[in-house]
């Protein structure tokens, strides 16, 4: 799951099949994420933007969306509209972390070099879109305009 304004990674994923666990405790791992942060975060107005596979279409899928207040946005089946910036994001996956070595010892080496690639996409990784900063840089320059503002507003 990737927040469209910073292009942060929030939730992510390794299985062996594409089952609706794949795609089922993502959300929750994305609200943590951002809670850890702020403690005060809620879900309203969130916008899940996917294609119309079958894990984003699954019951528990909808439920779990539903529980944590995730508004869903499904494309239709052929076009990747609702679902370019993530498809964009897994393809710089792939060809940045997946394609370059030839082999691959098992799961845990994929899911822990997969955390290391997201921790490096978020905080070391320059993005053209927000302007050559990495989306963690961008989220607390963000913060901190916020911060200014609202002070400044107080002491008027």
């Amino acid at each position: 799951m990737v927040d469209v304004y910073s292009r942060r990674i929030l939730g992510w994923r390794v299985m062996t099949s594409k089952a609706t666990p794949l795609v089922s405790g993502v959300p929750e791992q994305a609200l943590f994420t951002r809670r850890r942060i702020d403690s005060c975060f809620t879900a309203t107005g969130l916008v899940h933007h996917s294609d119309a596979g079958s894990q984003n279409t699954s019951l528990a899928f909808t439920e779990a969306s539903i529980e944590s207040g995730i508004a869903g946005s499904i494309g239709t089946v052929g076009d990747a509209l609702d679902n370019a910036l993530m498809e964009s994001t897994i393809g710089l996956y792939k060809t940045e972390l997946i394609d370059r070595r030839s082999s691959w010892t098992g799961r845990a080496e994929v899911e822990r070099e997969t955390a290391e690639w997201v921790r490096w996409f978020n905080a070391d990784r320059l993005h053209s879109s927000i302007g050559y900063q990495t989306p963690i840089d961008y989220e607390t320059r963000y913060c901190e305009q916020r911060t200014t503002a609202t002070s400044s507003l107080e002491v008027a």
